[in-house]
């Protein structure tokens, strides 16, 4: 059987509205006989035939599946800093709890304790990483687990704290 013919029998197969997110990572594990580059090749060939679209470098979702579209930047936002604190937080966290008016469309900001950087994930959206030095173990009770998203989220006086410390602050008027 064809190496394209495999992966789309496994993406019928593993595929549904929770799990139809993908890493270059969990399809090397279907062909850990094939080296990255044969495995780029694959995916490209993919998401030609339309089985795939990429969201972002190294990520992808299987297109014949439905999925809550407005949970997809939240889900790989988990999946991206999985080896890193992070919780949402900022405007996403502000706006939801009708705090600030504006309405982050199309973009998840969150804390992490990797790296700072924004991830354009195309007609997705976009997702915001904001370093943090803070630990787990001291903004604990400021912390829920959010199912929906499958990410922690602060509450909203740890959110602007973030955003007073990052500076952003200065763009809303009433802080």
């Amino acid at each position: 059987m064809q190496s394209i013919q495999v992966l789309k029998t496994n993406l019928e197969n593993l595929a549904n509205s929770q799990h139809y997110l993908f890493s270059v990572s969990d399809f090397s594990a279907l062909f850990p006989q094939k080296s990255l580059t044969a495995l780029m090749v694959l995916l490209g060939r993919a998401v030609k035939n339309g089985s795939l679209e990429r969201v972002c470098r190294g990520f992808y979702v299987y297109c014949k599946t439905t999925y809550p579209q407005d949970m997809l930047l939240f889900r790989l936002a988990a999946r991206m800093r999985a080896d890193y604190f992070c919780y949402l937080s900022l405007e996403s966290v502000l706006s939801e709890d009708g705090i600030i008016s504006q309405v982050p469309l199309g973009c998840v900001t969150l804390m992490t304790t990797g790296r700072s950087g924004i991830i354009n994930c195309g007609r997705f959206g976009r997702i915001e990483f904001t370093h943090t030095k803070k630990s787990p173990e001291d903004i604990a009770g400021f912390l829920t687990y959010d199912f929906r998203y499958g990410l922690w989220r602060a509450s909203a006086q740890l959110a602007l704290q973030d955003l007073h410390s990052t500076g952003r602050d200065k763009m809303y008027e009433f802080i």
